[in-house]
């Protein structure tokens, strides 16, 4: 039987070529392989698991502030300095937002309403101010519409509706879905652009057949509605474009996704860290309605 003798020379070249490759010093390779590995605890194991699991699950778009909030939630003892390097070790990176906003012009001929919230967007009560906007989305297939109403109280999305067609009735079956939800009382204040849709005719119609008193902002002043422009900001950076959107019917399932989501489960700082459902139903308990 014949044995075939290899020098430490020939087994080891692999180790080299792979570190040049790797961009590494072989040096750096063998003092590695030499360092004791670091054992981890069960439970600093399960926060890791947790933490990726949760960053994931909102399409990579948690930031340390928010991602330590949800870990307390679950029960972990955490701070944002120590979330801050989890996500550094496990490579949790949150790509930047970029700014992107289409409007649409008035006709000189429609009337434009007061600006009666000089940026106060925080009412008192629910349903006594809400807002409302309309975002392009693209979609492989063409673009979708969505328009949608928030009451200003909780941040809560009280309705929406996107089509494929710009239109009045876009925002119009957007209001009619919140109005059948909340019943709100008359004096209640929308506030919106200036865009041709809002100070159209038939959407003015609309709002005076329910005693509802338009707010218009400035021309040009973004923030003047800037807890809507935060909505679209969020729905649009930290979800929709974090995923390919091949159909209009995949855009309008993912937005009704996102909107759930949004309202159920979404902690916001003007809420005390809660969401907009879960900010409401407190209020009610504390005022001993619920």
């Amino acid at each position: 039987m014949k044995y075939r003798f290899i020098s430490r020379q020939a087994t080891e070249f692999p180790v080299t070529v792979l570190c040049r490759v790797m961009g590494v010093s072989s040096s750096c390779f063998y003092a590695w392989r030499k360092r004791p590995a670091k054992i981890i605890s069960a439970d600093e194991l399960q926060l890791y698991r947790r933490a990726k699991a949760l960053f994931e699950s909102n399409r990579n778009s948690l930031k340390r502030r928010t991602l330590s909030k949800k870990l307390r939630e679950e029960g972990f003892q955490i701070g944002r300095y120590r979330t801050r390097t989890i996500m550094r070790k496990l490579g949790l990176k949150v790509q930047q937002r970029v700014a992107y906003k289409v409007t649409t012009k008035r006709k000189h001929s429609d009337r434009v309403a007061d600006n009666l919230l000089n940026q106060n967007f925080n009412p008192l009560s629910e349903d006594e101010v809400w807002a409302g906007d309309i975002r392009y989305l693209r979609t492989h297939e063409g673009w979708m519409y969505l328009a949608i109403v928030m009451d200003l109280y909780s941040r809560r999305i009280v309705g929406w509706h996107i089509d494929k067609r710009m239109t009045s009735d876009l925002i119009g079956r957007a209001l009619m879905m919140a109005i059948n939800l909340r019943q709100p009382r008359a004096g209640l204040v929308f506030h919106s652009d200036r865009g041709s849709q809002y100070t159209g005719k038939l959407y003015q119609s609309l709002l005076a057949s329910f005693d509802i008193r338009p707010s218009m902002g400035d021309v040009g002043a973004c923030w003047d509605n800037a807890v809507i422009e935060r909505f679209f900001g969020s729905l649009k950076h930290d979800w929709i474009l974090r995923v390919t959107q091949p159909t209009r019917e995949h855009m309008k399932l993912d937005v009704a996704h996102y909107i759930r989501y949004y309202n159920k489960d979404r902690s916001h700082t003007a809420n005390g860290d809660l969401s907009p459902v879960k900010y409401e139903l407190s209020q009610l308990k504390v005022s001993g309605i619920g």
